[in-house]
C-alpha cells in the first residue's frame, strides 16, 4: 500500500489553469472518488498523479518517492479501455506485466507461469475468467472495461487510478464495473482514486470524496459530509436536483446502505 501526498499542485496549459494549488493527503488503502464536471481538472489530476504529465508547480509524493514519471507501482485505467480488440481478454490482461517480462516475451506469451496465473486471477477478480479466451472486441463495453481493470491488477500496483471508468456505460454495467473495482481494491489493499461525475454511483461505492471546480479543490470529506450544499459547490450552476436518489434502488441519500464490494 502507499500513502499519497499532493502538495500545492498547479498545472497550466498555456494560459489555461487546469489545476490550481491542489493539496491533500490520502492514507494507505482508501478508496477515493474525485467528483466534478467535465473540464474541472479530474483527468489532469489523475494524469499528474500517474506521471503522464508533470505539475507546473507543486509536488506529488507516492510511497515516500516524488512522482516524476510513470512507474509500475501506480496503474492507470482509462475511460476508453485502451485494450487491443484482436487479442483475447487473457492476452490483454497478461500485458499488464510487460514491465517485468519484457516486450518480446509478452508478445510471444513466454512469461513465467506465475505471470500467467496472475492474469487468470485478475480476470477471475473482475468476473471474466469464463471469457478469458474471447477476443476483446466481442465483449461488451462493461466487460472491456473490466479487462482494463484486470490488466492494471496484473501490473501489481500499490496505487490504482481510474479515469471516468464508467462514463460510457449503461447504469447496470457502470455499477458492475464499480463493484469489481472496489472489490479488487479491497482484496489487494490498494490505494484507489476514481474520477466520476455521477454522484449516485460515487456515494454508493466511495469512502472519501474530493471535489474539483475549475481546477480548485472545493471539497474533501466522507459520505456523511457530502451534502447537497457540498454538491452545489462542486457542480456550480449545474442543476443537481435528483443527484441524491439512490443508485438504482430508489432510496434517498440518508437511507443508503453502506457500500458493498
Amino acid at each position: 500500500m502507499s500513502r499519497i501526498v499532493v502538495d500545492g499542485v498547479t498545472k497550466t496549459f498555456g494560459e489555461t489553469v487546469a489545476l490550481d494549488d491542489v493539496s491533500f493527503e490520502v492514507p494507505e488503502g482508501e478508496f477515493v472518488i474525485i467528483l466534478g464536471v467535465s473540464g474541472s481538472g479530474k483527468s489532469t489530476l489523475l494524469r499528474t498523479m500517474c506521471g503522464l504529465t508533470s505539475p507546473t508547480e507543486g509536488e506529488i509524493v507516492i510511497g515516500d518517492e516524488p512522482m516524476t514519471e510513470p512507474r509500475p507501482d501506480v496503474a492507470m485505467i482509462f475511460q476508453q479501455h485502451n485494450i487491443i480488440g484482436d487479442m483475447s481478454a487473457y492476452s490483454n490482461a497478461l500485458s499488464g506485466g510487460v514491465h517485468r517480462s519484457g516486450f518480446l516475451s509478452s508478445v510471444l506469451q513466454l512469461q513465467h507461469k506465475d505471470e500467467k496465473y496472475r492474469a487468470l486471477e485478475a480476470l477471475e477478480t473482475v468476473g471474466l475468467l469464463d471469457a478469458a479466451k474471447q477476443k476483446a472486441r466481442r465483449l461488451s463495453g462493461g466487460q472491456q472495461q473490466r479487462v482494463g481493470i484486470a490488466r492494471a491488477l496484473v501490473q501489481r500496483p500499490a496505487v490504482l487510478l481510474a479515469d471516468e471508468p464508467v462514463a460510457s456505460l449503461d447504469p447496470g454495467s457502470a455499477q458492475d464495473v464499480m463493484g469489481y473495482l472496489r472489490t479488487a481494491s479491497e482484496e489487494r489493499d490498494l490505494t484507489t482514486f476514481c474520477s466520476l461525475h455521477q454522484v449516485n454511483i460515487a456515494r454508493k461505492f466511495g469512502h472519501r470524496f474530493i471535489g474539483l471546480n475549475a481546477g480548485e479543490k472545493v471539497f474533501d470529506g466522507y459520505r456523511d459530509e457530502l451534502t447537497i450544499d457540498a454538491i452545489d459547490e462542486i457542480y456550480g450552476d449545474i442543476d443537481t436536483e435528483g443527484m441524491f436518489v439512490g443508485a438504482g434502488d430508489g432510496t434517498e441519500s440518508g437511507e443508503e446502505e453502506e457500500a458493498k464490494p
